[in-house]
């Protein structure tokens, strides 16, 4: 596991810096919007009280590259900019840069393109796309050196300064399941150093995957010690979105299935114990849990409670 710095270890605070009327950490959802950006995806988020969303803007399962409403698109990031909610997209779930099907492989550069350039479009700050796997039974090393490959020209397409209007391209760890490439934090180290620690790359952190994968955060200071070692592994300002979900299953047993916050295994202390580490600050949460509108209200309201 490499830590040492590079040039691109020069990096920002943590995430944008906070309007004045928003909380240290803005709390929101993942939202549906089939019917438009802002006329269904930010109804939404207001009706569940949330001050942060997260977005598909492709079909999650599927390959298209859809253009997307301008009207829809002008609306929502003038929404987002006036009402200080912090926007995320989260890239189509077949995305495998570890893939060993060629064709997979190039429909992924295709799609994560897609996602980066709609990012822009809407004002959303980072896209968050899964780790991916070494499929074809190839070894770890083999699939990383295909990320590097068919990954590493779409960050340098993005502008590394400080006033970018790009956003950030957020790696997101699994659950460990199958051939994953990057489920603990440990495994974050050869992925950043396969992709040059690029200044624009940074960490989705979900909380049930990270349980999954055998980081036992509802022990005592278990939380702590996954962000300090997320910090040591990826480096300081590089955690910039948390999906916040709870787990149905036990740690480390390799299953992504979310629960409600505190009613799963995970509990809600933990979540607590997040939101006073150093590394979290300015740090936006979204829920990907169960339950529909009044299960996401009451998730988001939670969270928000644990916040103080």
């Amino acid at each position: 596991m490499s830590t040492a710095p590079s040039p691109h270890d020069a990096l920002p605070s943590s995430a944008p810096a906070p309007a004045s009327r928003r909380a240290r950490n803005p709390v929101g959802s993942h939202v549906a919007v089939a019917g438009g950006l802002a006329a269904k995806g930010l109804a939404y988020a207001r009706e569940i009280g949330a001050e942060t969303v997260q977005v598909f803007v492709a079909n999650p399962r599927g390959w298209a590259t859809p253009a997307g409403d301008p009207r829809q698109d002008e609306a929502f990031r003038t929404a987002c900019e006036d009402e200080g909610i912090p926007a995320y997209v989260h890239a189509p779930y077949l995305i495998n840069f570890g893939s060993h099907t060629e064709a997979t492989a190039e429909l992924s550069v295709t799609s994560l393109r897609h996602s980066l350039r709609r990012a822009r479009r809407i004002g959303a700050l980072g896209v968050v796309v899964h780790t991916g796997s070494a499929t074809g039974g190839r070894d770890r090393a083999t699939a990383l050196a295909q990320v590097r490959e068919r990954m590493l020209p779409l960050l340098e397409e993005l502008d590394p300064g400080e006033d970018s209007q790009d956003p950030w391209l957020l790696l997101e760890p699994t659950a460990g399941q199958g051939a994953s490439l990057c489920a603990r934090a440990e495994d974050l180290g050869p992925y950043f150093d396969a992709l040059e620690r690029h200044p624009r790359l940074g960490v989705c952190l979900d909380t049930c995957h990270a349980f999954a994968a055998g980081h036992d955060t509802a022990a005592g200071g278990g939380m702590k010690a996954l962000l300090d070692e997320v910090v040591a592994v990826a480096g300081e300002g590089r955690l910039r979105l948390i999906h916040a979900n709870d787990s149905k299953d036990v740690a480390g047993a390799r299953k992504d299935r979310h629960a409600n916050i505190g009613a799963g295994h995970i509990g809600a202390e933990p979540f607590r114990e997040l939101f006073r580490h150093p590394a979290t600050e300015g740090v936006p949460l979204v829920i990907e849990t169960p339950g529909g509108r009044e299960g996401h209200a009451a998730d988001v309201a939670r969270l928000k409670e644990l916040r103080g």
